[in-house]
């Protein structure tokens, strides 16, 4: 069985974590394929929002502790790797330029929370539940987590939730900012391809840019993220597509965006 599966429709790339009878538990290979799935995704210029979801009842329950992959200690490649498979499924994640939607249809805990909270966009089931975890094994967080969690739920509840070990569940992960919508489980698959599929049709170009924004505004100063919005805006000013948002609007129909 593949560890993954990826399905493309409509300008939507969904990757789903292919382990249903360990909840999408990380195994070596898993671990190597997911990075690789969203490299492919976000060179692909048919592609324009991808999707991550887990198949079955689980989103990613973590490492695999019976096939956990091996932290860098073999080989002196390995050992002199600073980020090893943990940072390259974040740093894949983070330098795609598409919208990336984390589909959280069941648990997401350990590395499977910091894959979540690496996303855009958390669109969560209301019976699944996430959670750090890390301090009930004894061990301190990775994936990102320890960067990201601050960020999106500010420094003194992301100690708590990391100290404590302690679930969350949908309902409080909408509330503190975790989860970008709740959706009822029944609706959850629906829902998800609906979200995408408008996101789809959006200006590629602008997500690009925006999403490079983003990324640097924690480490630009008002200033330097001024300079770099006036840039970007110019680029998007002269693209084809906003042209075609102008001539939408005057039209009084939906734009049709090329991503030229």
């Amino acid at each position: 069985m593949p560890p993954i599966l990826i399905e493309s429709a409509g300008g939507v790339r969904t990757i789903t974590l292919n382990r249903p009878e360990r909840l999408n538990a990380i195994d070596p290979e898993l671990a190597d394929a997911l990075p690789r799935a969203i490299d492919e995704a976000s060179r692909a210029d048919d592609v324009r929002v991808v999707v991550i979801t887990g198949a079955g009842r689980g989103f990613c329950s973590g490492l695999d502790i019976s096939s956990p992959p091996r932290l860098p200690e073999s080989t002196r490649s390995e050992r002199l790797d600073p980020l090893a498979w943990v940072g390259r499924w974040v740093t894949t994640l983070v330098s795609c330029e598409k919208p990336v939607i984390a589909a959280v249809n069941g648990v997401a805990a350990g590395a499977g929370f910091g894959l979540a909270l690496a996303t855009d966009i958390r669109l969560v089931a209301s019976s699944a539940r996430l959670t750090a975890g890390y301090i009930r094994r004894a061990l301190s967080p990775d994936t990102g987590v320890s960067y990201f969690l601050p960020r999106l739920v500010g420094a003194s509840r992301a100690a708590e939730i990391l100290l404590t070990g302690r679930d969350v569940d949908a309902a409080e992960a909408e509330r503190i900012g975790l989860a970008s919508a709740v959706i009822p489980d029944e609706a959850f698959a629906d829902h998800v391809r609906a979200y995408a599929a408008r996101l789809a049709a959006g200006p590629p170009v602008a997500f690009a840019l925006t999403k490079r924004l983003l990324a640097a505004s924690f480490d630009a100063t008002l200033t330097e993220q001024l300079e770099r919005e006036l840039a970007y805006i110019k680029t998007c000013f002269v693209s084809p597509d906003a042209a075609e948002a102008l001539r939408a609007f005057s039209e009084k129909r939906p734009p049709v965006f090329s991503g030229e």
